[in-house]
């Protein structure tokens, strides 16, 4: 009763500084009070060398990430550019559902924080309640916060782990900020260690860079097959569960490993999958203009003809 009296404080206390951070007014005490009586879940664990991880289940991705996603230490998810950045929070999704559903019932906390970025959220927009459920994801689960600046987002970040309320903590950045280098990276690395919370660094539309990271993932959206009907057939026009082309671009290997993981938000697992090509009769064409016609009709092509060559005048 003492422990979940202490994390019921913990929680509402940094929702207030969550609140206070974004402008907003005092958060609901029974809110967090709410939260705090759903029966927590533990995430069941396996290491090797002491190092906690989740496994993936599947060996193209355990075995060159040494056994699963580690829950001490940092792990960085990138897209190369903000139009792939759907993709890249998709995967982190999956990956806050898998956290989630490895979790034993009153052992532990059933929460994760996600620290959003304001220019990501301009750009790309905010998560919605309706599509985390239909993706496996209960928003209940899922405390949302989004600071004006990078310096608030790795305070929370460092707040979120330390408070034991969040079973992992998730800090989206846009591109490379200046203010988040190799020290800070280094400063979220070892609070990780520290708390036995993973966190996880959600780089949007950023380049490769120096970090602490022990893993970096490379997201890119890939194509999704036709859902399949109960007796084996395929449905014409449909699309099947989401498909990620994912690149391990830090590893214990020498050169980077790429494949294509499917999720399935039912089951909350990620499955191998090859890209099928597409037939001759299932390709669609479009024979209308690529881009919009010109206001004052420059796109047109002039009609070629007969040319007559006058004399010059002078």
């Amino acid at each position: 009763m003492a422990g979940k009296a202490v994390a019921r404080e913990t929680l509402f206390a940094l929702r207030q500084t969550i609140a206070h951070i974004e402008g907003r007014t005092v958060v609901d005490p029974d809110a967090a009070r709410r939260e705090t009586e759903t029966p927590g879940l533990a995430v069941r664990t396996s290491g090797r060398g002491g190092m906690k991880i989740l496994p993936f289940g599947l060996q193209a991705m355990d075995e060159p990430m040494e056994g699963g996603l580690p829950l001490d230490a940092v792990t960085e998810i990138r897209s190369d550019r903000l139009g792939n950045a759907g993709a890249a929070s998709g995967f982190m999704l999956a990956l806050s559902a898998r956290l989630l559903v490895h979790s034993s019932s009153g052992a532990g906390p059933a929460r994760i924080l996600w620290i959003g970025d304001e220019t990501v959220a301009r750009e790309v927009g905010l998560p919605h309640a309706a599509g985390l459920q239909d993706y496996g994801l209960d928003p209940r689960h899922l405390l949302y916060a989004r600071p004006r600046r990078i310096e608030d987002g790795l305070w929370l970040a460092e707040a979120g782990l330390a408070s034991g309320v969040f079973c992992a903590v998730i800090l989206e950045v846009c591109g490379n900020p200046r203010r988040f280098g190799l020290t800070e990276s280094r400063r979220l690395s070892l609070k990780a260690r520290s708390t036995g919370r993973p966190l996880l660094l959600l780089r949007q539309g950023g380049e490769e860079e120096a970090g602490s990271a022990v893993f970096r993932v490379r997201i890119r959206p890939s194509s999704a097959q036709s859902r399949r009907l109960t007796d084996g057939s395929v449905l014409g026009g449909s699309i099947a569960n989401p498909v990620f082309q994912v690149t391990l671009e830090k590893s214990r290997l020498p050169a980077p490993v790429d494949i294509h993981l499917e999720w399935n938000p039912y089951d909350c697992l990620f499955s191998l999958t090859t890209l099928l090509p597409v037939s001759a009769g299932n390709k669609q064409t479009n024979s209308g203009a690529v881009l919009s016609p010109s206001a004052d009709g420059q796109n047109r092509t002039s009609l070629l003809g007969r040319g007559v060559a006058f004399d010059r005048a002078s």
